[in-house]
């Protein structure tokens, strides 16, 4: 081969190589150019979805901001109608709550004395009392005296029994009418000194004001109607307006007194052996239902357990009248005893100056007990039994004795 023809053969192939490699420097740069243009996309998508994020996160922000705006507005709006629907005026001497009818507020209260025995029982028209006494009885039962300032429209109130001394002393301090459907020999005897207006269903002149009804046996079955009480009050010409200055029997709190110092007590049983009453605290309407002869206590007018709010035991003495059954039970003097309400309990004292005077009881501290507004249940104690009542901390407690 001629030099001439080697040159030209070099030439074709240094030629074809830097061709090779000119393609291969193109490729490398369109690989770089494609990864860098990926890596960009990648860039932008990532910042459009922080920035989405961003965006949604802002948005969700200000619709909780708006959200709270609108739950307060309505949660102001709330309270702000509760407060203007919540009840005003004159409140309840015995109750502390607010009276639907202003005008009885000067309306002379009645007190009522209701069996209950076994045989007596449903009650009728308790519910409607302000204020139940539970008093020990001969034969070891007990007896009520329930205290109204509003009894209209009921038609029947009982059963009504006879009157024991110490039920008319508590009833004077009210300056209630007493009704009663008979009485001991001591209760006739004080019932004579005036000591309170009274109704006796054993007095022939009012004989249009009662009514047995025909459920049950006699004894058991004597009742009264809130307008048959009316005109009895009426047919004797007593005052229907209290008296001038009477003081009020309680005091109420302001606000919800929880007895911060007190022992818990969501239960507790008493020791009469007879019924065997017992209270258990409901935590959902802040009342005591009452229990005795193992079953809710109910009113048959309106088919509802007996609730309270406050609960005073008040220890008393107790003897015998010589040469009877009955109990003298003596209720002016000092004495001491406990407080229940909200599902607490505390000792107090209590003190009552003259027979017609208010019983006041008293705080460790020497201040009155302030009871929080609601119906209010009183036992008297034979105190020489008062260690037998058993109060628990908890239901479950109760449940477990």
């Amino acid at each position: 081969m001629s030099k001439k023809k080697k040159t030209i053969i070099l030439i074709v192939v240094l030629c074809a190589v830097l061709l090779l490699l000119i393609g291969l420097l193109v490729f490398v740069s369109g690989l770089k150019k494609k990864k860098a243009e990926e890596e960009r996309r990648q860039s932008a998508s990532l910042s459009m979805r922080e920035s989405s994020i961003s965006l949604s996160k802002k948005a969700a922000s200000l619709a909780a901001l708006s959200s709270e705006k609108k739950t307060s507005s309505a949660s102001s709006s709330s309270v702000s109608s509760a407060e203007e629907t919540k009840p005003t005026g004159p409140k309840s001497p015995l109750t502390g709550e607010v009276l639907l009818d202003p005008s009885l507020l000067t309306k002379r209260n009645v007190a009522f004395m209701i069996e209950n025995s076994s045989p007596a029982l449903p009650h009728y028209g308790i519910n409607s009392a302000g204020v139940i006494y539970e008093c020990p009885m001969e034969g070891g039962m007990t007896r009520y005296m329930a205290v109204f300032e509003d009894y209209k429209g009921l038609d029947r109130i009982g059963n009504l029994r006879s009157c024991r001394p110490y039920f008319a002393y508590i009833a004077s301090e009210y300056d209630a009418v007493y009704v009663h459907f008979g009485q001991s020999v001591h209760g006739e005897e004080l019932l004579a000194t005036g000591i309170v207006a009274d109704l006796n269903g054993t007095d022939g002149s009012l004989n249009d004001i009662w009514f047995r009804s025909s459920d049950k046996k006699s004894p058991h079955n004597a009742y009264t109607t809130g307008a048959g009480v009316d005109e009895g009050i009426a047919q004797k010409g007593y005052r229907t307006t209290k008296k001038e200055g009477l003081r009020d029997h309680f005091i109420f709190s302001e606000k919800e007194n929880t007895l911060p110092s007190g022992e818990p007590c969501e239960a507790l049983s008493l020791y009469l052996y007879n019924n065997q009453p017992y209270f258990i605290y409901d935590k959902s309407t802040g009342l005591y239902k009452r229990f005795e002869y193992d079953e809710p206590e109910i009113d048959a007018v309106d088919g509802k357990q007996i609730m309270v709010k406050n609960i005073i035991l008040q220890d008393v003495p107790c003897s015998i009248y010589e040469g009877t059954t009955y109990l003298n039970i003596p209720v002016k003097g000092t004495g001491k005893g406990k407080f229940i309400t909200d599902g607490k309990m505390i000792d107090i004292t209590w003190e009552k100056k003259s027979d017609t005077g208010i019983t006041s009881y008293f705080m460790p501290d020497g201040s009155e007990i302030e009871l929080n507004p609601g119906k209010t249940w009183v036992s008297l104690i034979e105190k020489y039994h008062s260690d037998e009542n058993n109060f628990y901390s908890t239901i479950e407690e109760f449940n477990a004795r």
